[in-house]
Order: C-alpha cells, then sequence, then structure tokens
C-alpha cells in the first residue's frame, strides 16, 4: 500500500497557517529610530567593557540608532530581591523598550563575567503576557586583558538563543584592551575599532529589516495551539 503523504492527522488544521508573503515581504514601516539597549559587564572605574560600549553607542546613533545604557551598579543578585526592585524595573522596562541590544562583557576565568549573566538572568522570557527579548536583535562583543578569545562571546550567542533573540552574524573581541584606549577613554584607530564599526553597521541593518516583522516571524504553530496561560506557564521561569 502506498504512502500517503498528503494527508497530516497529527496536524492542527486550526493552528496551522501558510506563510504569508505580505506580513514578510511588505509589513507596515514603523518610522521612530531602532532602538538599541546596550549591556556591559563591569563595575570597574576603569571598565574596558563599558568604554567599548559607549564606543558602539555613538556609531550606532551615527547610523540613526537610538541609544539607551544601563548602568549595572546596584543591581541585586538574581532571585536576592524582589522584581519590584528598581534596579531590575529599570533594566526591564529598557528591554521592553529596546528594538535590538548589545551585549560587551569582560572575559574573566574564561567566561563571561557574572554581572553580565546577572543582568541577562534578571531579564525574564515572559513579562506581563509579553516576550521582552523575543525577535529583538543582538551583537555580542568582549574585551580581554590578555590575548584574543572568544569564549564570552560565544556564551553570549548561547544566551541570546535562549532569550529567543535574533544574534548578528559578526562579532567583536578586543584583546589586550588596556591599550586600545586613548586617556579620554575613546577607542584608537585600529582593524579592532573597525570591527566594532562594521558590528553596528550590521546590527543596525537586521534590526531595520526585521523590527516590523518580529511579531510574524515568532509566531509559531506550537503556540498556537496553546492557550495565552499555557505559554506564559511554559515559558516563566519561575515554574522551573
Amino acid at each position: 500500500m502506498a504512502e500517503d503523504f498528503d494527508t497530516f492527522p497529527s496536524l492542527d488544521e486550526g493552528a496551522f497557517r501558510a506563510i504569508d508573503d505580505h506580513a514578510l515581504f511588505e509589513p507596515p514601516r514603523t518610522a521612530h529610530p531602532p532602538r538599541i539597549l546596550l549591556l556591559y559587564g563591569s563595575l570597574r572605574a576603569q571598565s574596558y567593557s563599558r568604554l567599548a560600549s559607549e564606543e558602539a553607542a555613538r556609531i550606532l546613533r551615527r547610523f540613526g540608532a537610538e541609544t539607551q545604557t544601563f548602568n549595572p551598579s546596584g543591581l541585586p543578585l538574581p532571585d536576592d530581591a524582589d522584581p519590584g526592585h528598581p534596579k531590575v524595573q529599570e533594566l526591564r522596562e529598557l528591554a521592553t523598550w529596546s528594538e535590538g541590544m548589545v551585549w560587551c562583557s569582560p572575559e574573566r576565568h574564561g567566561a563571561m563575567t557574572g554581572i553580565m549573566k546577572a543582568q541577562i538572568d534578571w531579564i525574564p522570557l515572559a513579562l506581563g503576557g509579553v516576550r521582552p527579548t523575543q525577535g529583538k536583535t543582538l551583537a555580542v562583543m568582549q574585551v580581554s586583558g590578555g590575548s584574543q578569545s572568544f569564549n564570552a562571546v560565544n556564551q553570549l550567542r548561547v544566551l541570546g538563543r535562549w532569550m529567543r533573540m535574533v544574534t548578528i552574524p559578526n562579532q567583536s573581541s578586543v584583546p589586550k584592551a588596556y591599550l586600545e584606549f586613548d586617556k579620554d577613554g575613546r577607542m584608537k584607530p585600529s582593524p579592532l575599532y573597525d570591527r566594532i564599526v562594521d558590528v553596528m553597521e550590521e546590527l543596525m541593518k537586521f534590526t531595520l529589516l526585521l523590527r516590523d516583522r518580529a511579531d510574524y516571524l515568532t509566531d509559531r504553530y506550537s503556540e498556537r495551539k496553546e492557550s495565552a496561560e499555557d505559554v506564559s506557564r511554559r515559558v516563566n521561569q519561575r515554574s522551573i
């Protein structure tokens, strides 16, 4: 007996939808500048991750973006304070406001810093029925005190995927960061600076391309089968 490839007994026909070309290729265009949130992972007075993120913010504004940078000083450890803590609220409001993000961490002991991870951990997968990171763009960067490494950016990519973000292909890793900035905290001309320009240019292009399509691109068959309550319970970290 020949197998019938045109029947789908396991498919929920009410939740299945054909691809909408109009939603993909002709969405209404948003008029405001792309909104980019920058997070950095060090509280030192001479924080090279902060300086690198400030340089990235300047470049983004030159490309026409609106930027906000979150200062992690005073942010409590995850689960060591109520979500109503002012710094937690500030971070979550900025995450909701943003259409793309830049995460820049030092590499410490071969990994991102705890300060960087704490910021990401305080951003929930679901917040009042809204997913504050899903479908948003992400660029990852790291600074190192020694030779070039990619441990931190590789970890940030894993987190970006977990947070359901669209992480752009390009990335920046700045070795021996203490040599790359002048006394005023500005990054010196170099191929490393050029790479940051490349990354921010790519982030802008991806953000402009995807922000008006994000809701459609992240609309999933399996989730259309679930109620909103079921989805919230599944993605809410407190239920794990």
